[in-house]
This record gives structure tokens, sequence and C-alpha cells, in this order.
């Protein structure tokens, strides 16, 4: 599996994102709004809501949900005001873990996330303790049954960063300022992505088994389950026999 997109490669293994699609759509409409009220309410202007309404279309959420959700953002509509805050720790076998939340309630959110970490064989650090080790990067996941070498060339030529071939799925990574650009570019020469986000990829990677393998994903599993957690990325390693065994 993906080193890169290792978490979100489970996730589709597991059936784990149909299962909780309530709390996929809550965490995009927050940042939907989030994203309209520091850029403006106009996709095409604002690159950021522009990657969330993407992401909002491809879960399949009503266009209502999307438009009250710019307009909760822009003061169209009355709603809490969310912060964003980036907390950090380590999990099971040492693993670095970056979690990004949206709240409206800073005390509510770090007591429960140190508390899933303690739970859960982790520890929450300090602020930088593990960032270092990660690159905000645009990432474009593609089916393995994709022409790599077409996709190579046509990718490098509109602006990608890097092509790489992994067991499963081929992954197109770009700077974030020139994410919307190749994406498009692509789409526009017929290839079409399975997943395409921007996002944080670890430099390194740690490898992970048995019971540790066990409580990381459970660890994962946690935090993203929490209602003001958005994101969280991780340099775990979990090989494919590994998680055969664990599912």
């Amino acid at each position: 599996m993906s080193g890169h997109n290792k978490w979100s490669t489970i996730k589709h293994k597991k059936g784990a994102a149909d299962a909780k699609r309530g709390k996929v759509f809550t965490k995009i409409i927050k940042e939907i709004s989030v994203a309209a009220k520091l850029g403006g309410g106009d996709p095409a202007a604002n690159p950021r809501l522009r990657t969330a309404v993407d992401k909002a279309k491809a879960e399949n959420m009503p266009k209502d949900n999307i438009e009250r959700a710019i307009k909760k953002g822009t003061g169209g509509m009355e709603g809490v005001t969310y912060e964003e805050i980036v907390y950090e720790g380590y999990g099971p076998g040492g693993a670095a873990v970056l979690v990004e939340v949206m709240t409206d309630n800073r005390n509510r959110s770090v007591s429960d996330v140190r508390s899933i970490f303690t739970k859960n064989n982790g520890n929450m650090g300090e602020a930088g303790c593990v960032s270092w080790l990660f690159d905000k990067k645009g990432l474009i996941v593609y089916d393995s049954s994709v022409d790599f070498e077409k996709l190579f060339e046509a990718a490098i030529e509109v602006g990608a960063e890097d092509v790489s071939e992994q067991e499963e799925q081929i992954e197109v990574t770009t700077e974030p300022g020139s994410f919307i650009e190749v994406r498009e570019a692509l789409e526009a020469k017929g290839f079409r992505h399975l997943n395409a986000e921007i996002t944080m990829i670890p430099q390194t990677m740690v490898a992970l088994e048995g019971k540790q393998a066990e409580s990381m994903l459970r660890l994962m599993d946690k935090l993203e389950d929490n209602d003001d957690v958005q994101n969280v990325y991780a340099n775990f390693d979990i090989s494919s026999e590994e998680m055969e065994k664990l599912m």
C-alpha cells in the first residue's frame, strides 16, 4: 500500500468512509464555512473553498448543503465561529501524528485529543515536535490500471512535482499552490482521479506490526471519530500482509 496515503488507503479497505458518511459531511461543511469566511464565497477566486467544494461533490453532498455552508461562512447565516488548531503527538512505536482541529471550544478539544492519545498507547507532544517530519503537498491519486508512462509525461508537462507508482495506485504530488491547476489539466487530458486533496506527506515512515499496528489503527479511528477533528496524518507503515491479519 501507499506510504504517502497510507491511512486513506486503509480507511477505504475497512469501509470506514461509508460507515461514517454523516461525520464526513459535518467535517466538510465546517471546512467550507471557514474557507468562505477567510477567503470569500466565490470558489473561483478562493482555492481553499474550491478544494472543499470539490471534496463535497466527490462525497455526493447535496448542492443545498454546500450553498448553506458557504452562506454561513460569509455571514449570510447565523452560526458558531470556528478556530483552527494543530495538535502534535506520538502513536504506538513512536509514529508521528498530526491532528488538525476546527473547534468552537479550544479547552474541550485539547482535553479530548489528549485523552484519546493517552487511552490508545500514544501521547500528545509540544507544538513543533513532529510537524517538521511532514511536507504540505497536493496529492492526486489514480487507479493502478492507468498507463503510468502516459500519466507521468502528462503530469510533469503540466507542472506536477513527482509521480510515483505504488502497489495499488499511482500518486501525483504537487506544490499546494499548483494543486488545482495540475488536477484540472490532467482531467482535461482524460485522466480521472480516485482522490485529490491537499495533505501532509511524511518524509520518513515507521514500520509497525502486531499489537503496535492494531493500537495505531485504533488511535487513528478514535481521533477521526472526534467531532472537532478535521484531519489526522501519521507516518506509520503497515504491510499489506499485516493488514490482512488485522482485518
